[in-house]
């Protein structure tokens, strides 16, 4: 059993969502505007937050920053009726895992729910330190404090970006196709997510500093999927 807070201020979309998620036997919070959302997301610990982007008062991207910046694996799903993928790249650089564009399938944010509890399932925010792994890149994680560098500089990463990052430094070299990435990362098997997929590539790039038309460290392998470079 997982701790939900639900961020909504559409009743409608609100009660029905949570009542579902509380039939999944997860004890869910109810919030409707963004300034409480943020204090009470900060102040106590969920498992996992599903956020509106359109609240009235505080805007949803705020609440997420304000969120991030408290739990770096605080898993954070964002709502919104922006169609615009400029939109969703937005709210994943504020520090959001995934998105679900409204209107949405119950059975398709379910799905998104529980591959992003599954993932949250790691140690709290300590700076407890684990091996290290990385190549010749100045590219560095340690997987089990969760944590990545370039050079001497912490990467700040969203869960899911350090498990896409993690994925494909285990294949320094090789290329990961786009399927296995979705499957180790998010767990699930949906056309849906190779948006996700690419969206959450693109803020990784921007972080690392990289380049996507002459890449340092992800090269793009057209048809299949993508490449960490191993020097």
């Amino acid at each position: 059993m997982a701790t939900v807070l639900l961020v909504e201020d559409d009743r409608d979309i609100a009660e029905p969502l949570a009542r579902v998620l509380r039939r999944e036997q997860h004890r869910v919070e109810v919030v409707s505007n963004g300034a409480t959302a943020a204090q009470l997301g900060v102040d106590e610990r969920f498992d996992l937050v599903i956020l509106d982007l359109g609240l009235p008062d505080l805007d949803g991207l705020e609440v997420c920053r304000q969120l991030r910046a408290a739990h770096r694996r605080l898993p954070i799903l964002i709502l919104t009726a922006r169609a615009s993928e400029v939109d969703a790249v937005v709210g994943l650089d504020a520090g959001a895992d995934d998105y679900v564009t409204k209107p949405f399938g119950v059975a398709e944010l379910l799905a998104r729910a529980r591959a992003l509890l599954r993932r949250g399932t790691v140690p709290g925010d300590g700076d407890d330190r684990g091996g290290e792994a990385g190549g010749g890149t100045g590219v560095r994680i340690d997987r089990e404090a969760r944590r990545a560098w370039s050079g001497d500089t912490e990467l700040d990463l969203t869960a899911k970006e350090f498990d896409l990052l993690h994925a494909l430094m285990s294949e320094a070299g090789s290329v990961v196709t786009r399927e296995r990435l979705i499957d180790d990362v998010w767990d699930i098997h949906w056309s849906a997510s190779t948006k996700t997929l690419d969206m959450h590539i693109s803020s990784l790039r921007r972080k690392l500093g990289d380049n996507a038309s002459s890449p340092r460290y992800i090269s793009t392998v057209r048809g299949v999927g993508y490449r960490f470079e191993s020097d």
